[in-house]
C-alpha cells in the first residue's frame, strides 16, 4: 500500500465528515461519498502478491576493457491475474555506466505473458556483481502497491588492457626441462656457443671443430652449444595502499595492473610457467601454469585487484618465497618505497633473479603539484630519494625499469635494461 496516498485520502474523508457534522450540512457529507466509493473499489481490486519468474543473462562474463556488455532481463507472469501496472527496475552495480537502453521500465503484463528488457553497460577494470531486480505492482487507481525484490546474482569481470611487449631477456639460475627461448647455462643443442668438448657417439658432424681437431690427431673435438629452455617466472603486483598515488582522478595502480598483464602475456607467449601474487591488503595468488588458459586466469585475477592496507603486509618482509621455485625469475611491479631494497637484496642472495618494473610515482604526481619554489624543491628531494633506492638495487645486480607511465612500457623496458648493471641486459 502506498502510505502517503492512503493517508491523504483518509485525512480528506475524515475532514469532510467532521466538517459536515460540525456545520450540520449534509452537502459536505455527501461530497465524501464518492471518495468512500473510490476507497471501496480500490480495496476490492487491490493487487494480490504477484507470481513472477525473473531471469537475467549477461552476454559475456569476462570482457575486455571498453567493450560493451548486453544485459537481458526476462520477466514472466506465472500467476492467473493480469498486472495492469508493473514497474521493473534492475539494479546496476556502481562503477558501470549504461551505454544504451534502460535498466527500468513500467508496463502491463497479462497472465502467462513474458516481457524482455535489454540494456548495455560499459565500465572500468574490475569485477561487478548484479544483485537483483526490484518489481513493484500497482492497482490501476494508483493507491495500493506490492513491492518485491528478486535476488538472482550475475557476475561480470572487465579485464585490464594488455599492452604489446617484445621479449625480455632473462637468465634465471634454474630452468625447466622443456625447449624454450631462455639460455639454461648447460651444454646441449642450441644456437649460442657454449664451449668445446671431446666427440661422443651420435654427435652431428656439423658440430666438429676441425681446426682444434687438426691439432690433436688422436682426438676429435666438437663445439657445444647452450641449451635453450623455459623458466619459472613469478610476477608480484604491489597493491599496498602506501605506494598508490592518485593524481587528477587517475590511479597509478591502474598502470601497474596493465604492466603486470603485459608481462604475463609476454612471458606466457614464450612458453614459460608463470604465476601471479598480488601483495597488499592480503595475498591473492594465481598458481603457476602455462598457456592461454593461464593467461585468462591471471587476467581474471588482475580484474579484481584492489589497493588495500594491512599492518602485516605493509612491508615486503612477508613475501611467500616458497610460492616460487628456488632460483627462478621474480618480477616485481611496484613504485617502491624506502623499506623495499633490503628485502629484494635478500631475495637476490637466496638465488632468485629479480627484475623490478617501477611505475614512477613522482612523474605521475608532478602534474598536480604547484610549480612554486617549495613544490619544485619537494620534487627534487623526492627524485633524489628514489634515485638512491634504484641505485642501491642496481648495485646489487637487480635491474630496475624506471617507467614514466605516459610512455610505452616496451620502450621503457628496452632503455632500462640497456642501462642496467646486470649482465643479462647486454644486447647482442
Amino acid at each position: 500500500m502506498s502510505f502517503r496516498r492512503s493517508l491523504l485520502l483518509g485525512l480528506l474523508l475524515y475532514g469532510l465528515i467532521i466538517a459536515g457534522l460540525g456545520l450540520l450540512d449534509g452537502t459536505v457529507i455527501a461530497v465524501a461519498f464518492p471518495l468512500v466509493g473510490y476507497l471501496m473499489a480500490v480495496l476490492l481490486y487491490h493487487p494480490t502478491p504477484p507470481s513472477l519468474e525473473v531471469r537475467r543473462t549477461v552476454s559475456d562474463a569476462y570482457v575486455k576493457l571498453e567493450d560493451e556488455v548486453k544485459v537481458t532481463l526476462v520477466v514472466t507472469n506465472t500467476g492467473s491475474q493480469d498486472l495492469d501496472e508493473l514497474s521493473i527496475a534492475d539494479t546496476v552495480p556502481p562503477g558501470l555506466t549504461i551505454a544504451d537502453g534502460e535498466s527500468s521500465t513500467v508496463r502491463s503484463l497479462r497472465a502467462g505473458e513474458t516481457c524482455t528488457q535489454s540494456y548495455t553497460v560499459t565500465g572500468k577494470r574490475g569485477t561487478y556483481r548484479f544483485p537483483g531486480t526490484q518489481i513493484q505492482v500497482y492497482e490501476h487507481m494508483g493507491l495500493f502497491s506490492r513491492r518485491r525484490y528478486y535476488t538472482h546474482v550475475s557476475r561480470l569481470a572487465i579485464l585490464p588492457g594488455v599492452p604489446a611487449m617484445r621479449r625480455i631477456p632473462i637468465r634465471p639460475l634454474r630452468t625447466r626441462g622443456f625447449a624454450g627461448p631462455i639460455a639454461s647455462r648447460q651444454a646441449g643443442s642450441g644456437t649460442d656457443f657454449f664451449g668445446v668438448r671431446t666427440y661422443q657417439l651420435g654427435d652431428p658432424q656439423r658440430w666438429i671443430n676441425w681446426r682444434l681437431s687438426a691439432r690433436h690427431p688422436r682426438e676429435i673435438f666438437v663445439n657445444a652449444y647452450e641449451q635453450e629452455r623455459i623458466a619459472d617466472v613469478g610476477l608480484i603486483l604491489d597493491a599496498r595502499e602506501r605506494n598508490n598515488v592518485i593524481a587528477n582522478g587517475d590511479s597509478l595502480f591502474e598502470c601497474a595492473v596493465e604492466a603486470t598483464a603485459a608481462l604475463a602475456d609476454m612471458f606466457l607467449a614464450d612458453g614459460n610457467r608463470v604465476g601471479l601474487l598480488i601483495y597488499g591488503r592480503g595475498l591473492e595468488r594465481t598458481f603457476p601454469g602455462y598457456g592461454k588458459r593461464q593467461r585468462e586466469r591471471i587476467l581474471q585475477t588482475l580484474a579484481g585487484a584492489r589497493v588495500g592496507g594491512s599492518m602485516v603486509f605493509d612491508n615486503l618482509d612477508y613475501l611467500p618465497t616458497r610460492f616460487y621455485p628456488a632460483k627462478s625469475q621474480i618480477v616485481l611491479v611496484s613504485p617502491l618505497c624506502e623499506a623495499d631494497p633490503p628485502v629484494l637484496s635478500r631475495l637476490r642472495a637466496r638465488g632468485y633473479e629479480v627484475l623490478v618494473v617501477s611505475p614512477d610515482p613522482i612523474h605521475f604526481e608532478e602534474r598536480g603539484i604547484p610549480q612554486t619554489e617549495i613544490g619544485k624543491m619537494a620534487i627534487r628531494i623526492a627524485r633524489a630519494e628514489r634515485n638512491l633506492w634504484t641505485y642501491q638495487l642496481k648495485r646489487l645486480g637487480i635491474p630496475v625499469i624506471d617507467w614514466q607511465v605516459d610512455q610505452p612500457l616496451d620502450a621503457a623496458v628496452r632503455i632500462g635494461l640497456r642501462r642496467s648493471y646486470h649482465p643479462i641486459t647486454k644486447q647482442t
